[in-house]
């Protein structure tokens, strides 16, 4: 069985398919996307209705991310909609042909609303933003799962490596230090979607325009 972490796609479905296109998500797969598959890319649309259709044929593990907060809060504080429009809400309803949140299918609610806060495996576990290394997952607040940047991080008091995504890494490549992975790597402003096969360490990434590349996890960064 293969396990996969893809960072955060914001709306961008070519390379989202590209990435399918190479490594062919099946029945023996887990798959854990890391939020924000909304905003500010083109095609917000497309993206979950290839979500929808992998849930179908792998074990996906579908995260929330900030922007899928930011997206329930203006379906349901109306004040709140015009400020989510400058966050990359414009993209998103053009994604679906329309001008208001009542368009949207409710197959793709129901996806937004399904996704989790955090999910665990026997040696990583993964979130959209960040932890307090202090505190175990269940007791993690919100705030920083959803908004806190990567900053330095430290380990995590479980002993696991965190994966996570939310801060953009524009140089288009995963920032590593050990015990904690960024893969959020600029998709939609013209770096790369990136997919970890957690076990090995080898890193997919395509871009919008179709362009695939494959490389190793680099080296960790130093702390100090």
């Amino acid at each position: 069985m293969r396990l996969f972490a893809i960072g955060d796609i914001h709306g961008c479905a070519d390379a989202l398919r590209r990435l399918d296109q190479e490594l062919v998500f099946g029945a023996a797969d887990t798959l854990i996307t890391l939020g924000d598959y909304v905003n500010r890319g083109p095609g917000t649309r497309a993206v979950i209705e290839h979500l929808l259709e992998l849930r179908s044929r792998c074990r996906l593990v579908s995260l929330r991310g900030n922007h899928e907060v930011m997206m329930l809060r203006a379906r349901d504080e109306r004040s709140f909609f015009s400020k989510w429009l400058t966050y990359g809400g414009t993209e998103t309803l053009e994604s679906y042909g329309t001008t208001t949140l009542d368009d949207i299918p409710a197959a793709h609610w129901d996806f937004i609303e399904s996704t989790v806060s955090y999910h665990e495996e026997v040696n990583d576990f993964f979130v959209h933003a960040n932890v307090v290394p202090d505190l175990p997952l269940v007791e993690q607040p919100e705030k920083t799962l959803f908004w806190a940047h990567f900053g330095v991080p430290r380990p995590h008091v479980s002993g696991r490596r965190m994966l996570c995504g939310h801060t953009a890494q524009k140089s288009g490549r995963p920032l590593n230090y050990g015990h904690a992975v960024c893969l959020d790597t600029y998709a939609y402003g013209g770096g790369w979607l990136t997919c970890l096969d957690v076990a090995t360490n080898v890193c997919w990434q395509a871009s919008q325009d179709g362009a695939l590349r494959q490389e190793m996890l680099g080296p960790p960064e130093s702390l100090e």
